[in-house]
Formats: structure tokens, C-alpha cells, sequence
């Protein structure tokens, strides 16, 4: 066999280096056809060489070579041929080479690597006492490497291996014969280490041994290589009987066995080339011709394959091919088959192997998700890449537009401004002698001038002191010329002057003479209104000055537009990181919300980590249980792999918690619990049936949206009465901006603010109950809303509520809804339905349609306020999945009523939020300046000052108390005018916005606001009607707000009171109660939620309790100013939006459906 020289491989050998030439045998692989050898050249004592390659031996095959094409990675290795390097070799070549030749190819084939070609020349700077050293060296690698190229003729350059010293030549046999070849290089190798010793160099300085003694030591060397090809050629034909005896005793083992396959290596192992035997005349494919495996890894799940066998000389019907094994399998699955539809499968059972040492299932899935997320972030990369180009061209289409548009601005301000400018240029005129002069009569921009002033028989005769008030160019830039004038020494007439000098670009000079400075002038002499007026003879041409004017206007204009949008820009990247912040905290406080129970660390769970679960069950129905035991899952119970094992607690390091460790899979979005007194079950703490769950970020699989649909009779801002609609359109955008998809269902009323719904067309129609109803949509606030427009005529009667029919008619609506729903293939996960007016879609749903087209979704029924149609109430609470109302507190006060009691398994108390976005004081264009808790102090001083003198109240500092509310019996109107009289005895303001649907109540408003104006116009003042700005002003500007509620469900405008930084002062009542914690007396409460006290409260109904607080609240104001300011600022810094009840809603929502 003639050996092959690598194709390129460069050494550099150092003055006095040895080397020597050692073979290292690897150990047997797993298969007994796997046998590495390794021959190690080491250079000492230093090796620059580049030379780190790996030589791979490609195994000597009894299968033929596939010639058909391979799929990825399955592609047989290309082969390199060989050829003769030196003449004086030619019959050793024929003789090995005659040895290895075969008609059948080689099944591997080592890969190429492009090097540095061995033995170049060294540098001329090199050492001459060296130099003889160094070409004996040289020779005797030239002598090596002849020896490689005739060794091993198929070996290719195979991972370089570069640590400065060694370099590894890697030859990898298939068979036992290759034991034989590495004895033969012992041999060499000891050969060349008696050859090559420091005899060669002097004992000091390394001075050369003798030239003759050198040739006769080179001449050993050749010999010695003649020697080594000889035994290397015997050892490989040794090596390639060794194989084809192994494998003709597997084939005939496994044919006697009735075995239709084998595999070599019988164990199979990842990131590995294998070979796979098929008994063609023991399969289905029996008389087939050709024959082909197809399969793929992992349960058929990765990286699929089809490769062509090819016929053996094996005794017996042997076909085989080669498979890649990626890095990644765990097993792999195959069937073989014709090319076309007869099969060999293992009796329907298919092939499959196990490939040991590499990546469980489990790792696997890891795996798969993880390539799924890194393809789902390259294509947010594009996406977002796309966006960015995309809003980069509308930057600059926009910013093309504003140019066009500073341009013609410009130009018709410069026609504008000539054109009264010509006007001025013709009352203008050199002199008037009798009254003005200049001197010299021509002058130029720059120039300084003398202007004399008679001022006998003018306005300004008797004045003390005259002054010139002066500009340029119909003042187009102000006062630019401001001169006290002296007493001058001309003679008839009495004469003042002064020097000024004339402004740069001049056409014409504007002038008024005054009595005084600007500012402190009380007589003018301004020439009957006209102005003084002289042309600048001497400026430059009048059409020049205009291009110039044009550009300046131009220029003016471009500033002024960036410095907006900069200014625009930079508050909108606040608000955001201000959101951002405050959702981060809210999040936070969401988290440690239920510590006292149960809590992670770290508190952020990462996906791919391991937390730890602490649980207190001394608050819970497991206390005093000996044992409590951990059930855990993924994904709201959904996770591939199941619920995790129960797992026993112990006792945590703090004494109250017990304790346990859980592996979080790198695709959870969300961690589930529960905990139980014993491994199988028995008592449960399932957090009253809503199970315990925290979010889980980082991980490579996001949490599918849910789809939800309001249906309801109100909507902020184009249909709204009360509170009510503020809460379908906050909580709809609070969800929808958690991910998932949100829809709305409203009556067309024909009452309806429709300029606040974009887009808004004309959808379809259906029919139901014998009538059209059409479909419109819209977007309003963001939300995709649908409007039913019923054409019987029922909700184009000009309002909302307020008829007889208004029962029947929102029936209708509901009815109507869900046909809608269910006509149009709507397959919505939760159906929201609001107090008596939609509660029908609970039962009619129930009743029609959960078995028809709808039984995906889920029935989610909020009161609002249960004075209102308590028998629709009743039974929408039978039907519904789930019922809340809008505060805990509330939840309790009706939980004994008798529509309620029955179901309180399903009712909870989630308080509402308020919409940030539209009551926002650093975003209020009702408000004249914006401020955030950082300026609170400021904003609301100028507040309070465009308040009061908006109202015609004195403009003084007052404590200012404010009242934004209905007026009707359940808002507390005793209380309310008891609290107006007693802040006027406080020395305090009070303002009351609103309005009573009760004209009784009106009335008496009326007669009140009367008698204070009267009495009090400077210290009160009553809006009896609803007035949005005005309301914003308020909240700005007061700082308190009263809300003294006999009963509140919710309440939302103690919540905008504290978004604007007034302090709230309300009775305990409902929402009230949960939302405002007193600064004396609620400071626990306040810290179990994670708050600080922001408020004053009150209990009972009467004038002692609306007293109690009220005073404390006004003497605070006036003794302790700057405490009070820093309360403002923390109820400002508290979130009231809708971040947390999104959250509560999401929950439920999610155990609804579980």
C-alpha cells in the first residue's frame, strides 16, 4: 500500500530539537471492531508546528459503496485516491497498494483539512552553528514523511490538534489486524530512538557532531523506512482479514438466530457512523431488487432519513448502508422498504434501536424546545428587524412630509410678512423734520446712527425722561433698539437724541418714543397709532433679504419641530418606563400577596432553575398536620410530562414554613400547586378551589392567550352611565395587555359618542326571533368591539336605561349576543357577563347553547351592584361557572343574601382598578401642568391655582377639599353637606361636581349652592352637572376627596384621587374599605397588603363620624405640611390601576375552565 503525504501540513522545527516517533494504542470501543491507535510525534524541546491534525484510516469494507444520493448527514464520506510520491519506492508501492485493493470501496472516508505544507524553509536568520543540526532533522523528516505517504495512501487531515507540543495522527481500523501494524511501528519507532540520540550534538554549547557520521546515520534511517512500509502492509492485511472474520461470523450467527438485522457497532452511541445489516431472505423484500431504509430518530420525531442498501459479499442475502448518528438521538427507529410500497417492518412493530450514553427523552424534549425557541426568537428577530425598517421608512416618509411642509410654511409666512412689510415700507419716509431726524440720512445694517427727537407739542412734552422703543422690519423680531434719549443742542425746537445702532438685515426701522423704559412707560408718542417708521437706504437688495428670510424661517421652523418631537419622544419613553416600573412592583406585591401562606425562593422563578416552595400551614386547613406533602406541576396543571411526584415537606431554617426543593423544566410558564396532609390524598389546600400557581419567565414556551367576550350594555367612553363601563373597557385593555385576545358585545344605541370608535363598518347581518340584526365593528380604546344593531327599532330610542321595556330589551340583546357567537363560528374560551342587564347569557347559555357550537366557553358573572335586579342576579348565580363582585369587603356584606349564600363556593371579591392611561396627571391635557410623584408638590400648587381661579374662588392657600360624585341617598348626601359646612369652619375650599337623577335632590342642591354662593362665594362653589375637565381639574387640584358612601361596592374615585395625589377621606365601607387604609389606625392592615396607610376613614353614618376624619384630615394640612406632602407623593407612587385585578381575573378565568 503506497503511503499518502497529508495534503498540506506545515512543521517548523527549532534549532537543537529532538523528536521521536511513539505509537499509542487506544482501548477497544464498545464494539470489537472499533480499535484506535494513535501515533504520537513529540518534539521537544519546543514545537511551533501548526501540525495538530488527526489522520483517520478508513476502514476496509466488505459492503459496497451507496451510490444513490444521501439526505444530510448521511452522505457517504468522499474517498481520495493514491499516488506514488517517490521513484526509489515504486515496488514497495505496488506492493502494498496490492495488498488493499479491492473492488469494494471503503465504507468511511476521512475528511479533508486544509493545513500549512510540512517542511518549508526556515529563515535565513537562523543560527549557523545550528544549521547542520537543523538539516539533519529536516532530512530525517522528508525520510518520515515518505514513509507516511507510502504507509497510508487513503488518509485524510482530520480535526486538527494545536497545543504548541504534540501533534496526534489518529488511525481508526475496523478490524483486530491493526494490532499488527501497531507492533510494526514499535519497531520503527524503537529503531529511530537509537538512531536519533544527543550523540548527535556536542555536550556544550551544542556544537555538531562530524558531517560523515551524520550521512551514515541518514543512510540508517532511509534503510530502516524500506523496513517500516513492509511491516506496516503486512499488519493492514492482517487488519482486514480480522474484520471480514468478525463480520462473517455476525452474519452467520444472526442467520442461524433467524435475525433480519444486525448492527456494527452492536452498541450504538450518539455523534456516530454506523452500519446496519439487512437479510434480505428473511424479510418481505425477499425478491425485491432494491432495498432502502427509511426512518428518523427519537420515536420518529428528529432528523428523518432515507438511505439505499447495497448487497454484500457476506455469506448469505446481506445488504447494508451506513447511518450518521446525530448527537442528539436516543434511538432510532427504521423500516426498510422497495422504493415503493412493500415494507419490511418488523410486523407492523418497526425497527428500533437504543443508542446509549447521549440524551435521555427528557433531555431531548429540552432539546426540541429549545430549537423551537431559538427558531421562535430568529423569526421575532426578523419581525422585529421588518418593523424597524418598516417604521424607519415611515420616520423618514414623515420626516420628508414635514420638510415639504416647513417649506411652504415658510414661504407663505415670508409672502405674509412682505406683504405688510411693503405697507410699513410706504408710510415710511426719510424724516419728519419737525418731529424726527437721523443722522447721517444713509446708513446700513451695523451702522450707528443719530436719532433726534422734538418732542415740543407731542404727548411726551412734559415728560421727565423719553426713551425709544425700537425694532426692524414691521418688528418682525420685537423689541430689538431700547435708548435712553439726552437733551440735545439743536435749537428750534426741543430736541432730545441718542445713539443706536441699526440692526443686522434691516430693511426698515419700527420706532415708538415713551416716557419711561419698556415696562415702566406710561405715556407713549407712537405717531397716532402708526408707529415711527424709516427705510434703511443703505440695506441689501430687497430680494435677497427675503430668499435669506425664507431659509431663516425654514430653519426656525426645523428647530422647533425636532425640539417638539424630542420633547414628545422622551415623555413617552417616561411614561413607559413609569408603567413599566409600576407593573414590575405591582408583580412583586402580586407574588408576596400570599406569603403568609405560601412563597418561592428566589421570589422570581426562572425557567430551567431550581426553587424552593416554603408553606406556612398554620394558616391554613392542614394545620396541626403531622405531615404535609407537595404536589406539583406545570402549566396550569398541563405540562407534557404530568404532575411531579408528591413530595414530603420538611421543616425550613425560619421555624414557621415547611419547605421542599422543585426542578423547574425549561418550558414552563407557570408553576401549580397543591398541598395535602398525606402522599395519596386525604384533606387538601387548594386555596378554596383556586389551586396555588406562580408565573414562571424565561422559559421557552409562552403561555397560550385565552379568548374572551364581554357581553355587556355599557362601555367607556361611548356608552357609559356609571361605573360599569369603565370597568368593561379597563379590565378588557388590562387583559388584552397580558396577551390574550379580548372581544366585546354592545347594543347599537343610537345615542352613542361613535367619535370615539375607529374604523368602524358595517360587518354582516343575521336573523334571529324573525329579525335582521346587523353587525358593525369597531375598535374603541384599542378593544375590537362588536355592535348589534337589532332592526326593530330597540336600542334607537335615544338612551341607554331608563324605559319600561329596558328588561325585554337587554334579553333580547343577550339572546341575540350569543347567537351571534355561535352563527359566526366564535369559539370563545370565558363569556363575561355584567350585573342584571347581561346576566341573562349565564342561563340562556346554559340553557341553548353549550351543547350547540359554544361548549368550549366557560360562564363568568360579575355584580356590580346588587340593588339592581336581583332576581336576574339570582339566576345568573345559579348558572354561572364563576361570580365575582368588585371588592372583597363587598363580597362579604352580601354574602347572606339569599341569591348569594347558596353559591358562595364560586363568588369572590376582586376589587377594580382604574384605567392609568386615561387618568394619568403627567399625561392630563385637563391640567396645566404634569407631574408625577417626583413633582407632586408643584403640579398640583398650579392645579389649585387654575381651579380656584376658574371658579371665582379666592386665590389663597387653603386646604381644598373636593367632591366628584353621583348625588343620590346610597352616595351619602347627609354626609356630604354636613362635611361642606364643617371645612368652611376649618378655614378650608370645597368644590362639588355632580349631578342627582332624583330632580327632589337636584333641587335641594340648587337651593344650597345658592345660599353658599351667596355666603361663601370666595371659599365655595357648587357644578351641579357632569363636566369631564372640570373633574380632572379637581382631582389635580384639591387636596382631599370626599367620598362618604353609605354602602360602595367598589368605588372608583377614591382610587383617582390618590393617581393625582389627593388624599382620600372616606367611610369603611365595601371597596372604601379595601382600597383606603387610615394613617392612624390602619397601619397593620395596610402592611399584610404591602402597602402604607394613604387615607383618612370613618365608621358610622352621621356628622360625628364624617367629623373625626375630616378634622384630623384639615389640621394635618395646616400642622404638619410637609408630612402631608410626602403622603400625596406615596398615594401617588401606589398602583390603583388595573395591573393586580388583571391578574386575580386571569386566575380565575384559568380555574373556571380547570
Amino acid at each position: 500500500m503506497a503511503l499518502q503525504q497529508p495534503a498540506c501540513c506545515r512543521r517548523t522545527i527549532l534549532e537543537n530539537t529532538q523528536f521521536r516517533m511513539s505509537p499509542v494504542l487506544g482501548g477497544f470501543s464498545r464494539s470489537s471492531l472499533e480499535l484506535r491507535g494513535v501515533t504520537r510525534i513529540s518534539f521537544r524541546p519546543l514545537m511551533l508546528a501548526n501540525s495538530g491534525y488527526s489522520r483517520r484510516r478508513p476502514r476496509r469494507s466488505l459492503i459496497p459503496k451507496t451510490k444513490a444520493s444521501t439526505p444530510k448527514r448521511f452522505a457517504p464520506r468522499p474517498q481520495v485516491g493514491t499516488s506514488a510520491q517517490k521513484k526509489k519506492n515504486e515496488d514497495d508501492e505496488k506492493k502494498v497498494s496490492g495488498s488493499s485493493s479491492s473492488s469494494e470501496p471503503a465504507i468511511f472516508s476521512s475528511r479533508l483539512t486544509d493545513t500549512s505544507v510540512l517542511g518549508e524553509p526556515q529563515t535565513d536568520e537562523i543560527d549557523s552553528n545550528s544549521r547542520i543540526a537543523n538539516n539533519a532533522v529536516k532530512r530525517r523528516m522528508d525520510i518520515l514523511d515518505e514513509g507516511e505517504q507510502e504507509i497510508d495512501q487513503q488518509n485524510l487531515l482530520d480535526d486538527a490538534e494545536s497545543d504548541g507540543q504534540i501533534a496526534d495522527i489518529e488511525n481508526e481500523g475496523d478490524g483486530l489486524g491493526q494490532i499488527s501494524q501497531h507492533a510494526a511501528v514499535d519497531q520503527i519507532e524503537e529503531k529511530f530512538e537509537n538512531e536519533i540520540t544527543a550523540d548527535q550534538f556536542g555536550e556544550a554549547g551544542g556544537q555538531l557532531v562530524e558531517p560523515a557520521e551524520e550521512g551514515k546515520q541518514l543512510d540508517a534511517v532511509e534503510n530502516t523506512n524500506s523496513s517500516f512500509i513492509d511491516e506496516l502492509a503486512e499488519a493492514n492485511d492482517m487488519d482486514a482479514q480480522a474484520e471480514r472474520q468478525l463480520l462473517e461470523n455476525l452474519a452467520d450467527e444472526n442467520f442461524s438466530r433467524g435475525n433480519k438485522i444486525f448492527l456494527v457497532p452492536q452498541v450504538v452511541t450518539p455523534d456516530q457512523v454506523i452500519k446496519v445489516f439487512l437479510n434480505r431472505s428473511l424479510s418481505a423484500l425477499a425478491n425485491e431488487p432494491d432495498i432502502l431504509i427509511k426512518g428518523a430518530y427519537n420515536g420518529w420525531r428528529w432528523k428523518f432519513f432515507t438511505e439505499k442498501l447495497q448487497k454484500t459479499d457476506l455469506n448469505g442475502d446481506w445488504w447494508s448502508c451506513q447511518l450518521s448518528v446525530p448527537k442528539e438521538a436516543y434511538r432510532v427507529d427504521f423500516v426498510f422498504f422497495n422504493g415503493a410500497n412493500i415494507y419490511e417492518n418488523n410486523d407492523s412493530k418497526d425497527f428500533s434501536i437504543t443508542i446509549e450514553g447521549g440524551m435521555d427523552e427528557m433531555q431531548f424534549e429540552d432539546f426540541l424546545f429549545e430549537e423551537k425557541q431559538k427558531e421562535v426568537d430568529r423569526l421575532a428577530a426578523e419581525k422585529a428587524e421588518k418593523e424597524r425598517h418598516a417604521e424607519e421608512q415611515r420616520r423618514k416618509e414623515a420626516e420628508k412630509a414635514a420638510i415639504e411642509v416647513d417649506r411652504a410654511q415658510a414661504k407663505l409666512e415670508v409672502e405674509n410678512r412682505r406683504h405688510h412689510l411693503q405697507h410699513v415700507m410706504k408710510l415710511a419716509s426719510g424724516s419728519a423734520k419737525h418731529i424726527w431726524q437721523i443722522e447721517p440720512s444713509l446708513f446700513k445694517g451695523g451702522d450707528r446712527i443719530k436719532l433726534y427727537y422734538n418732542r415740543s407739542s407731542r404727548p411726551l412734552a412734559h415728560a421727565t425722561e423719553i426713551w425709544i422703543h425700537g425694532g426692524h422690519n414691521n418688528w418682525c423680531e420685537g423689541l430689538s433698539i431700547i435708548e435712553k434719549l439726552s437733551l440735545s443742542e439743536k435749537v428750534d425746537g426741543d430736541w432730545w437724541c441718542s445713539d443706536v445702532v441699526v440692526p443686522d438685515k434691516a430693511l426698515v426701522l419700527d420706532w415708538v418714543f415713551a416716557d419711561g423704559p419698556p415696562g415702566k412707560a406710561v405715556i407713549y408718542d407712537n405717531n397716532n397709532l402708526q408707529d415711527f417708521h424709516a427705510i434703511v437706504q443703505k440695506s441689501m437688495p430687497e430680494e435677497l433679504f427675503w430668499v435669506e428670510e425664507e431659509h431663516r424661517i425654514y430653519r426656525k421652523l426645523q428647530e422647533d419641530r425636532r425640539l417638539k418631537e424630542e420633547a414628545i419622544r422622551e415623555k413617552i419613553e417616561k411614561t413607559a418606563r413609569m408603567k413599566a416600573e409600576t407593573k414590575e412592583r405591582t408583580m412583586k406585591a402580586f407574588l408576596l400577596s400570599q406569603k403568609h401562606i405560601v412563597y418561592t425562593e428566589p421570589i422570581d422563578v426562572k425557567a430551567g432553575s431550581t426553587v424552593t416552595v416554603l408553606y406556612n400551614l398554620s394558616n391554613t386547613v392542614l394545620n396541626g398536620k403531622p405531615e404535609v406533602w407537595l404536589r406539583c406541576s406545570f402549566n396550569r396543571w398541563t405540562h407534557r410530562n404530568g404532575p411531579l411526584p408528591p413530595q414530603k415537606m420538611v421543616p425550613a431554617n425560619n421555624g414557621s414554613h415547611l419547605k421542599a426543593s422543585v426542578r423547574v423544566p425549561k418550558d414552563a410558564y407557570m408553576m401549580d400547586f397543591v398541598f395535602s396532609e398525606k402522599e395519596d390524598g386525604g384533606i387538601y389546600d387548594n386555596k378554596n378551589d383556586m389551586d396555588y400557581h406562580v408565573p414562571v419567565s424565561g422559559g421557552i414556551v409562552k403561555e397560550p392567550p385565552l379568548h374572551i367576550v364581554h357581553i355587556a350594555v355599557e362601555m367607556a367612553p361611548i356608552a357609559k352611565v356609571g361605573g360599569l363601563g369603565d370597568v368593561v373597557t379597563s379590565l378588557s385593555r388590562a387583559v388584552q395587555e397580558l396577551g390574550h385576545t379580548v372581544d366585546i358585545i354592545l347594543p347599537k344605541y343610537n345615542c352613542m359618542n361613535l367619535n370615539n370608535v375607529k374604523d368602524l363598518h358595517y360587518r354582516n347581518s343575521f336573523s334571529w326571533n324573525g329579525t335582521e340584526i346587523k353587525v358593525w365593528f369597531g375598535k374603541v380604546e384599542g378593544l375590537s368591539v362588536y355592535f348589534l344593531e337589532p332592526q326593530n327599532g330597540m336600542f334607537s330610542v335615544g338612551c341607554i336605561y331608563g324605559r319600561n321595556d329596558d328588561g325585554p330589551r337587554f334579553g333580547f340583546f343577550c339572546h341575540s349576543a350569543l347567537e351571534f357567537l355561535h352563527q359566526s363560528g366564535f369559539q370563545p374560551d370565558i363569556l363575561h357577563c355584567h350585573d342584571w342587564s347581561s346576566a341573562p347569557v349565564a342561563w340562556l347559555f346554559k340553557e341553548h347553547y353549550i351543547h350547540y357550537g359554544l361548549s368550549n366557553a366557560r360562564v363568568i358573572f360579575t355584580i356590580h351592584n346588587l340593588e339592581f335586579g336581583v332576581h336576574n342576579i339570582g339566576k345568573a348565580m345559579i348558572s354561572a361557572d364563576k361570580a365575582t363582585t368588585v371588592s372583597q369587603t363587598y363580597s362579604r356584606e352580601v354574602a347572606g343574601n339569599p341569591v348569594i349564600s347558596p353559591h358562595l363556593h364560586k363568588f369572590h371579591g376582586i376589587v377594580n382598578g382604574i384605567d392609568p392611561d386615561i387618568w394619568d396627571p403627567y399625561n392630563d391635557n385637563f391640567i396645566p401642568v404634569p407631574y408625577t410623584a417626583e413633582n407632586v408638590v408643584e403640579g398640583k400648587k398650579a392645579a389649585k391655582e387654575a381651579l380656584q381661579q376658574i371658579l371665582g374662588l379666592k386665590k389663597s392657600d387653603y386646604p381644598l377639599v373636593g367632591i366628584v360624585t353621583r348625588l343620590t341617598v346610597q352616595k351619602g348626601i347627609h354626609l356630604i353637606k354636613h362635611a361642606v359646612w364643617r371645612t368652611l369652619e376649618r378655614n378650608g375650599q370645597v368644590i362639588l361636581l355632580g349631578s342627582a337623577p332624583d330632580p327632589r335632590i337636584q333641587n335641594d342642591f340648587t337651593n344650597l349652592a345658592n345660599q353658599l354662593h351667596s355666603s361663601h362665594a370666595d371659599r365655595a362653589h357648587f357644578c351641579l352637572t357632569y363636566d369631564e375637565p372640570l373633574s380632572h381639574l379637581i382631582y389635580a387640584g384639591a387636596d382631599f376627596i370626599l367620598v362618604p358612601s353609605i354602602f360602595e361596592p367598589c368605588g372608583l374615585t377614591q382610587l383617582i384621587a390618590m393617581r393625582y395625589g389627593s388624599i382620600p377621606i372616606v367611610r369603611r365601607t365595601g371597596g372604601l374599605y379595601d382600597t383606603v387604609f387610615d394613617v392612624d389606625n390602619d397601619k397593620e392592615r395596610a402592611q399584610a397588603q404591602g402597602l402604607e396607610p394613604n387615607g383618612f376613614s370613618f365608621d358610622g353614618a352621621d356628622a360625628g363620624g364624617v367629623d373625626y376624619a375630616l378634622n384630623r384630615a384639615i389640621s394635618s394640612w395646616f400642622d404638619a405640611r410637609e408630612w402631608f406632602n410626602s403622603l400625596c407623593k406615596r398615594v401617588m407612587e401606589q398602583d390603583w390601576s388595573w395591573n393586580r385585578p388583571a391578574l386575580d381575573y386571569i386566575e380565575l378565568y384559568h380555574s373556571a375552565r380547570k
